[in-house]
């Protein structure tokens, strides 16, 4: 019978990874990657496997394929550390692995239904519902897609979708979700620039995308469907999209200039910058 490999990438992620551990110990293999946590993540992490490597931070997706690459399972399933897997998702997954058919007719990749928790509170709008990630794959079938932020897999072959839901337990706290903010802004500037190294940020970007950003959310994609979460949710959304224009532009001002460091905008920079902090 073929056999399943969760990789779960971690950074202080004490507080969370019992919970998301404890949702896949019918794997036959958990493989996390930390990136030197300064809590008890690894020691927690000890206890339900003996793969824990530690390594840099990269990026999610390099990261990723990093723990791929020390899996030996057939079936690669990724994780958050902030997620948690259904009963009815895993029995759905150990379905796939059991089923006989040749492989050649079968799907080698999963599109998962995510819910999303924020604020403690499950969000049904916004755009965050139903919410698909490709998660799910064979190992020999994925397709890294790199960037600095928002990485991930694809496949070539046949997709199929999974609708046993994988819940997100994401931002407990405003400022939580700030400090994301912060470093997903920062690192999306270096993605911006790789698709168009000519990308500027023009005053009515800086004016319109977060009003844009919020109605889109908040009515286009029914945000308005969970109240006052809803509404917040919206207008990060918003202050999100301010914040990068803000970035964009300080960027070109400070390369412009030639004075001084630039801001970090890539991964390897943002942690050096922190450890100077």
């Amino acid at each position: 019978m073929e056999r399943v490999s969760v990789v779960l990438i971690t950074l202080n992620e004490e507080h969370n990874i019992d919970r998301c551990l404890g949702s896949v110990s019918w794997a036959d293999e958990i493989i996390v990657v930390d990136s030197f946590s300064r809590d008890g993540t690894v020691e927690a992490a000890r206890r339900y496997t003996e793969h824990v490597y530690q390594h840099e931070y990269p990026g999610s997706s390099r990261q990723c394929e990093r723990g791929i690459s020390y899996a030996t399972g057939d079936w690669i399933l990724i994780l958050d550390a902030d997620e948690e897997v259904s009963g009815e998702l895993a029995a759905q997954i150990q379905e796939i692995v059991r089923d006989p058919e040749p492989a050649a007719e079968r799907p080698v990749g999963y599109d998962i239904l995510r819910k999303v928790m924020a604020y403690g509170r499950w969000i049904e709008g916004c755009g965050w519902f139903p919410d698909y990630q490709f998660r799910f794959f064979r190992k020999d079938a994925c397709v890294a897609e790199h960037q600095e932020v928002h990485g991930g897999f694809t496949t070539e072959g046949r997709r199929g979708r999974l609708d046993g839901l994988l819940y997100h337990y994401t931002y407990d706290t405003i400022y939580s979700h700030l400090a994301r903010i912060n470093d997903y802004t920062s690192l999306d500037v270096a993605n911006k620039l790789r698709r168009d190294p000519e990308a500027q940020a023009p005053l009515r970007k800086l004016l319109f995308s977060p009003i844009v950003h919020f109605f889109n959310m908040f009515f286009r994609k029914k945000g308005y469907r969970d109240g006052y979460h809803g509404f917040v949710l919206s207008l990060l959304d918003g202050v999100g999209s301010l914040v990068l224009y803000a970035k964009l532009w300080e960027y070109r001002m400070r390369q412009k200039e030639g004075k001084g460091e630039l801001p970090p905008i890539t991964n390897f920079e943002l942690n050096e910058f922190k450890r100077r902090l």
